[in-house]
């Protein structure tokens, strides 16, 4: 072979190598921008992956927050409810409290009203065997008493306190030093006069003239007259009763007990 030849063969081996060289780049230049292009898309994907990841965490931590907020809410609505309950409790133990004290009043009640009834008769008995001190205002206090009673408008216990400031009344009697006018009956005629008396130790009457003067005798259960001696004693009693002369020693008659 000639060396014309040998260039031509080596020429042309080199350009075959040349071409497969290049080829080759090619080969390789495809192959990285595919390695490029599935990295690419691999870190895109690895992005989204960790874009759902952060999603799901943050939603996770917004329902753990939720949970926790529920479970605070849960447990201060059980100790509300359980401060509820004791409420309950205690407004039903003052329930059962209360209906037994009404079932104690019905009880007290069919005991006071009996009792009521005969302290207006005692009362009524009292009134007519004591002296007349303003025996007509107290006899239409009684009286009133009796109508008070069968009154469903007023209130047991109302009707019991004015039983009771009824005797107080009466009690108070026995300590008043007090004049008043009213009618006196003397039997045959009755004539206006001004009383006056010392608790229920004397229970004196002067004519409106001042000419008469009568003492009340509970035993014969009558009026009885007095001497002229009692006029200006019966006098200033009356004056002094009504504040119109300072208190002072007086004659006044007194009935001792079981005299005749």
């Amino acid at each position: 072979m000639s060396k014309f030849s040998n260039k031509k063969s080596l020429i042309a081996s080199t350009i075959i190598g040349a071409l497969a060289l290049t080829a080759s780049n090619f080969a390789s230049a495809d192959a990285l921008s595919e390695l490029q292009k599935a990295e690419a898309s691999t870190f895109e994907a690895s992005k989204k992956s960790q874009q759902k990841i952060n999603s799901i965490y943050e939603q996770t931590i917004e329902l753990l927050g939720e949970y926790r907020l529920t479970v605070d809410e849960g447990e201060t609505l059980s100790q509300y409810n359980d401060h509820i309950q004791l409420m309950v409790n205690d407004q039903l133990e003052n329930i059962q409290s209360l209906e037994d004290q009404i079932a104690g009043i019905d009880k007290t009640k069919q005991g006071i009203v009996p009792l009521m009834y005969k302290m207006i008769d005692t009362l009524d008995k009292f009134v007519a065997l004591d002296i007349p001190v303003n025996i007509e205002n107290r006899k239409e206090r009684v009286a009133n008493l009796r109508d008070v009673l069968g009154a469903s408008d007023i209130s047991v216990s109302e009707q019991f306190r004015l039983v009771l400031e009824a005797y107080e009344i009466e009690a108070n009697y026995g300590t008043v030093f007090a004049a008043y006018q009213g009618e006196l009956d003397l039997g045959d005629r009755t004539i206006t006069a001004d009383f006056v008396h010392m608790g229920r130790v004397a229970l004196v009457a002067q004519s409106l003239d001042m000419k008469n003067v009568w003492v009340w005798n509970n035993e014969t259960r009558g009026w009885e007259a007095l001497g002229d001696e009692y006029l200006k004693p019966t006098k200033d009693a009356i004056a002094m009763a009504r504040n119109q002369l300072p208190k002072d020693l007086t004659k006044l008659p007194v009935f001792a007990a079981g005299a005749k």
